[in-house]
């Protein structure tokens, strides 16, 4: 079988690229042939240009945000600048074998990538590590009113919710860009990859007619450390990108309010509110993935994702319980979905106190070996590996594709 993966990023700037690579180096294994083509920049992950079955492709372009805005409303409602090129890779390929797999699209490819897809013929997979497929803003969330969005997509209510996290020139511009993706995918068949049942519950209802929906959880590669011994572990974590929505300010003011240290790996807009809320917090900015797990493993009470947004992840989650961390997790994101409240963890709803009582309760050192070792057992006990991954992707591949004359 050959695979084209398209995403916006070779190199792993957050979740979705990282699973993206991450797919390709497993598909790959399997002996798949993989063509990677993503939008922007030149660089790559060293593992994709390092593989012989993978062949990577740049676009060479730029995050149409890093432009000016009359430039990014071009180019994110409608980039034909690369449409002609993506269109002659895509006819090298044999109808019969090869499926296209889009990851994330709405920082270069824009919804034309779509357009250009179905007149090539080639089944379509699209994964929803977001919900740009119907949202404006790709998070069913009001940033106005700090909860999540009810509204269907495009609806009146929509259309004029102040909802946007930057303005409403930006609103109208992301307004545009849905309606284009509507018309280019219309009623044509494709399949809509969940990756985890709050996301499916969340915009299911929502797609296509004629999408085919499955729930695939992402992939988590990561060595088995054992569960970890009792130890002087006393900071809350943090991991990620530091938004309102991802509700990193919660962690700051439930660590200054509980009189504990804090730890933030990654960066973002909430920085120095962070730092206003906890002077205290160390803010480590963006970690490889390697270092992430080292500090997580070593110096850290529990792991907390306070997701305000119905976030379809987060994957630190998963690395934690891998540790033997104990975790907390919104009620809102899908990686609740891993999490037993009070026995391998705790699912809490987006708000200070109940973050705060949930880090009380760990700070039993009883509590916290025994919620951490459950999480530890309840993840080996069936890890989401990579292997297993790329097999599933392989089914959902076989399924989409169709005999050809």
């Amino acid at each position: 079988m050959r695979v084209i993966i398209i995403a916006d990023y070779a190199i792993s700037e957050g979740g979705a690229p990282q699973v993206a690579i991450a797919s390709a180096l497993g598909l790959a294994e399997l002996g798949h042939d993989v063509t990677y083509i993503h939008g922007v920049g030149e660089a790559g992950d060293a593992g994709l240009d390092a593989h012989t079955r993978i062949r990577r492709i740049s676009l060479g372009g730029q995050d149409i945000w890093s432009k000016n805005i009359l430039a990014a409303a071009r180019d994110g409602i409608w980039n034909g600048d690369h449409q002609a090129r993506l269109a002659s890779i895509l006819a090298e390929f044999d109808l019969a074998d090869t499926v296209v797999h889009v990851h994330q699209w709405t920082k270069f490819f824009s919804p034309s990538v779509f357009s250009v897809i179905h007149k090539s013929g080639l089944p379509l997979v699209i994964s929803l590590h977001d919900y740009f497929l119907s949202c404006p803003t790709g998070l069913m969330y009001r940033f106005d009113k700090k909860e999540p969005c009810k509204a269907k997509p495009l609806s009146l209510t929509c259309l004029t919710a102040p909802c946007d996290p930057r303005t409403s020139l930006h609103k109208a511009i992301r307004v545009m860009r849905s309606i284009a993706t509507n018309r280019a995918l219309g009623e044509h068949p494709f399949t809509a990859i969940h990756v985890s049942e709050i996301g499916r519950q969340t915009i299911g209802h929502f797609l296509p007619t004629g999408a085919r929906q499955v729930v695939l959880e992402n992939p988590i590669e990561c060595r088995d450390r054992g569960i970890r011994k009792a130890g002087k572990t006393l900071k809350i974590a943090y991991c990620g990108r530091l938004t309102e929505e991802k509700g990193a300010d919660l962690v700051a003011s439930a660590a200054r309010q509980l009189g504990i240290p804090s730890l933030f790996i990654g960066d973002g807009p909430l920085r120095e509110r962070i730092l206003e809320i906890d002077p205290d917090a160390e803010i480590t900015g963006w970690l490889d993935k390697s270092a992430v797990r080292d500090r997580i493993a070593q110096d850290v009470l529990a792991v907390v994702a306070p997701s305000r947004w119905p976030e379809t992840g987060p994957l630190v989650i998963a690395e934690a319980m891998s540790c033997g961390v104990p975790v907390i997790v919104s009620e809102r994101a899908g990686a609740a979905g891993r999490v037993k409240h009070g026995k391998n963890g705790f699912v809490v709803s987006p708000d200070v106190e109940a973050i705060a009582r949930a880090i009380t309760e760990l700070q039993s050192q009883e509590v916290a070996m025994v919620i951490g070792e459950a999480a530890y057992k309840s993840f080996w006990a069936a890890p989401p590996s990579l292997q297993a991954h790329a097999g599933k992707l392989t089914e959902i591949y076989g399924a989409a594709l169709k005999p050809v004359g």
